[in-house]
């Protein structure tokens, strides 16, 4: 059976099994980090290295079988950057180990690299000096094709349920090795998509990395021991993943850039592989290693609890054996000096920050939804260029986007009064079930919750994904369809707003 390993958006590695085709034959440690990621230098022939990585995998294919890869970055647009830039960046890691382009399948929306709002057109980078890792990247699927169908498709190496892209998808044999990659928001039970509908827990459990807001929740509770799949997320199943690399953040991107570079979970597994010996390391020590960057101990109050899941009989094999061996790193010798992240920003504020930032770059701290509002109308039309027009569009959207958050907020809040109880509501929709146990007992029920909330009270988009554990608790409760309508028709009834119709945006579920 093909062996799996999962990381993830935030989702970071993800081991990938059983229902791979072919194989379808059947708290944060309290030490301290070293505070400079010491990277190998890279003089010479990238080719050469490149040539020797190609002829070491050949030698070795037969013994382990072949190396296969998922790269997903689920998000869209420049304010989410980070996510295809963790994804571009694994790919450059990938293929210096080793594995071949046609073994690495890549899901981004590709919107950030040519974006107008880039400084450095054509440029990717995943650290304020790093180097440029767009380039090479394959475009397999783009745009409209990162879907949640297509995913699974790939994942299933099913051809014929692919729709566009390069049809690409992991043909594995029961040997063989897969790694998957998602980077991107996420919420209980839910992993973010570009095109709706979301990635949801309950049809997912194949294994994997992942980042992502509460990405523990996809796999707690689902994730049998026994599928030779091994899964690590950014943070558990309640709490929220980072990005970094942020404006005024420690270190800092170029001044040029308003938007985070990385994601703190991300970037702490990337630049541990790339500063080690993977014949050598284990995922064992990599998970202990990230772990502890991603903390929030060592004397920051931002970071999250690195969780595994899964088998973990395979937690002693090298890492090679997913990611690949660099040549380059057989003697590593660690002369070239890359300042790791300070600092982080909680996953649902780093739009904020780049919003902040769009509007003026002079200010470091990320402001409240109000002062962010009330700091647009005075500071707009001195810092974005064209006419008037351009100026009070962008002035809307800010304002629009605030205000649909609020409005989220308050409506969710509503219906658990309205449902539950004034005195109980709130308490009812935030109730954390034991370790161990899913989310939600029905997934479909989950889903039709969902989609009477947006019928009536508008898309949840990647900010009100962290209420999927109220509507869970809904559907745990057994509060039926009727009442929920009800509820929701009484919460949004009076709200109006066609940019946030689920009728053109799509439903989340």
């Amino acid at each position: 059976m093909a062996a799996a390993w999962l990381c993830g958006l935030l989702l970071s590695l993800l081991a990938l099994t059983a229902a791979a085709s072919a194989a379808a034959a059947a708290d944060g440690a309290e030490g301290n980090w070293e505070p400079l990621i010491r990277m190998p230098t890279e003089k010479g022939s990238d080719a050469a290295a490149a040539a020797a990585a190609s002829a070491a995998a050949a030698e070795e294919e037969d013994e382990v079988g072949t190396k296969w890869a998922v790269l997903i970055a689920g998000s869209s647009g420049y304010g989410n950057y980070r996510h295809q830039a963790d994804v571009c960046h694994a790919y450059q890691i990938l293929r210096k180990g080793g594995l071949k382009e046609e073994n690495i399948v890549v899901f981004m929306y590709d919107d950030i690299a040519h974006n107008i709002l880039n400084p450095r057109p054509g440029v990717v980078i995943n650290h304020p000096k790093g180097e440029n890792v767009y380039p090479g990247v394959p475009k397999d699927y783009t745009g409209h094709e990162v879907t949640t169908e297509n995913f699974f498709a790939v994942l299933l190496g099913n051809k014929s349920a692919v729709t566009g892209g390069s049809k690409k998808v992991i043909d594995s044999k029961p040997n063989d090795h897969i790694f998957i990659y998602y980077s991107d928001h996420g919420g209980p039970g839910v992993l973010g998509m570009p095109n709706m509908p979301y990635l949801y827990a309950g049809d997912l459990i194949k294994v994997i990395y992942v980042e992502a807001c509460e990405s523990g929740s996809i796999f707690e509770g689902l994730l049998p021991e026994d599928l030779n799949i091994y899964v690590t997320t950014a943070s558990n199943a309640v709490e929220n993943s980072w990005g970094t690399y942020c404006p005024g953040m420690e270190p800092s991107p170029p001044p040029e850039y308003i938007t985070c570079l990385g994601d703190l979970y991300s970037v702490s597994w990337m630049e541990d592989s790339q500063t080690h010996n993977l014949k050598k390391e284990t995922i064992k020590d990599q998970y202990e290693v990230v772990k502890a960057r991603t903390s929030n101990t060592n004397n920051r109050r931002e970071g999250s609890h690195v969780m595994e899941y899964g088998d973990q009989t395979f937690k002693d094999e090298k890492l090679f054996l997913y990611q690949g061996f660099d040549p380059a790193n057989v003697n590593i010798a660690n002369t070239l000096v890359w300042e790791g992240p300070k600092a982080a920003v909680n996953q649902r504020d780093a739009d904020l920050l780049f919003m902040w930032k769009r509007v003026n770059s002079s200010y470091p701290s990320v402001p409240s939804y109000f002062g962010l509002l009330m700091f647009t109308f005075f500071f707009q039309y001195e810092r974005l260029n064209g006419g008037s027009e351009e100026k009070l569009r962008a002035l809307r959207e800010i304002k629009e986007t605030v205000e649909h958050r609020k409005h989220l907020d308050s409506s969710i809040d509503f219906i658990g009064k309205f449902v539950f109880g004034f005195e109980n509501g709130p308490s009812v929709l935030a109730a954390i079930r034991p370790s161990g146990q899913p989310l939600v007992d029905d997934w479909d029920c989950l889903k039709s919750m969902v989609r009477i909330f947006e019928s009536q009270c508008g898309s949840l988009t990647q900010y009100g994904m962290k209420h999927m554990r109220a509507f869970a608790n809904i559907c745990n409760n057994g509060v039926s369809w009727d009442r929920m309508l009800e509820a929701s028709t009484s919460a949004c009834s009076r709200y109006n707003s066609e940019r946030w119709s689920p009728m053109t945006r799509g439903h989340s579920a």
